[in-house]
């Protein structure tokens, strides 16, 4: 539990750390242009899961990205370890139902950009009598790093959620 919470501690630093040296050095705010592209990325990111679209999720991060899911859970570096984590070979079938989010906040500089706000989604387990619902709603940080052909990936994701809370 201790590795984990520094980690977690570890990740958070850097998130801040990030975007303080990119402030510190005199960069300058992205662009409303960059904003609309970070806000098509969560809708993308919304539309892809609600399709259940393992390739389309995985399509918007950065290879090298970084998961930070609730309650502690050790962080999944890279998009191999995205895949397993969200998406398993083996358990029982999962399909998101709902998926939202609102933005409270955008922000970032040069290639750096984040996104703050809320979360909410439900998912099935399993088929027929022994399918489960479950669902939760939280808060959400995302980092994004735009990509040489301009566009925007996420490198970084975290997330918190009430324990224990279903639908």
């Amino acid at each position: 539990m201790k590795g984990s919470i520094l980690a977690r501690r570890i990740a958070v630093a850097t998130f801040a750390g990030a975007l303080g040296a990119a402030r510190a050095l005199g960069a300058e705010a992205l662009p409303p242009s960059d904003d609309a592209k970070i806000r098509a990325v969560i809708r993308e990111y919304e539309r892809a899961w609600l399709a259940n679209d393992e390739e389309g999720v995985l399509r918007l991060f950065t290879e090298d990205a970084v998961l930070l899911p609730h309650h502690g859970v050790e962080p999944r570096v890279g998009k191999k370890a995205a895949r397993a984590f969200w998406f398993p070979k083996s358990g029982a079938p999962t399909a998101v139902t709902e998926l939202s989010h609102t933005i409270d906040e955008t922000g970032g500089s040069g290639d750096i950009a984040y996104l703050r706000g809320h979360s909410r989604v439900a998912w099935t387990s399993g088929t027929g009598a022994d399918a489960k619902k479950s669902g939760n709603e939280g808060t959400l940080l995302v980092l994004l790093r735009r990509q040489p052909d301009g566009s925007w990936r996420i490198s970084h994701q975290m997330w918190d959620d009430p324990p224990n809370q279903t639908r």
